[in-house]
């Protein structure tokens, strides 16, 4: 995996200038909150709660720890509940993350495990952002899909609300390209969230 990661890193010639300062700009509101209250919290919105939440929700926890920031959390929630979609998870396995799948429920839970030395477990599955699995108060609200940040623009108990849409891989469900469009979208955001959390380090570092 640090492999991965460290290929994924070596990408950012491929964010465009706009979406760096985006992504820069979310790192220093982590920071800010981090300075102001010892601690952030991260909620990634998107209306299910199945794709594009969970994989920033699982890039943000895997970059965390790469780059050994503590003190902060990560969370995801959607407007509504609906299931971790599998075709997501599938996506993540092929990638190289440890998840086990928990029950065959309608929403079944899922365990991601980090598979270092002192490995870190997180319980995945879909909620809504307001659910008591996640931070009621003093997050900061990461909307990354259109639809949710058009219909939330205010999230209550929020410390900071950002908008960070991304396009959904849903659109090719049961085409041709639908196991192309998940791996593209886990090394989308995967190297987006990557280099936010490395800018954070080095805020953290240059305190």
């Amino acid at each position: 995996m640090t492999e991965k990661i460290e290929l994924l890193l070596g990408q950012d010639h491929l964010i465009s200038k706009e979406r760096k300062k985006e992504l820069q700009d979310l790192a220093n509101e982590i920071y800010r909150q981090q300075k102001e209250m010892s601690f952030s919290k991260l909620t990634f919105v998107c209306t299910h709660n199945s794709r594009r939440s969970q994989l920033s929700q699982v890039w943000f926890w895997q970059g965390l720890e790469y780059f050994d920031i503590k003190g902060i959390s990560s969370y995801s929630g959607g407007t509504e509940a609906t299931a971790f979609n599998h075709r997501m998870v599938g996506a993540l396995q092929r990638f190289g993350f440890n998840i086990l799948k928990l029950d065959e429920s309608a929403n079944p839970k899922y365990l991601i495990r980090s598979g270092a030395a002192e490995e870190r477990e997180m319980l995945l599955f879909s909620k809504k952002f307001a659910d008591g699995f996640n931070p009621q108060k003093d997050f900061i609200a990461v909307m990354v899909c259109g639809q949710a940040d058009a219909e939330c623009p205010f999230v209550p108990g929020a410390y900071a609300r950002v908008s960070l849409p991304y396009e959904d891989p849903k659109v090719a469900d049961n085409t041709d390209k639908e196991t192309k469009s998940y791996d593209d979208k886990v090394l989308e955001i995967g190297r987006e969230i990557l280099f936010m959390t490395k800018h954070l380090k080095s805020l953290n570092d240059n305190q």
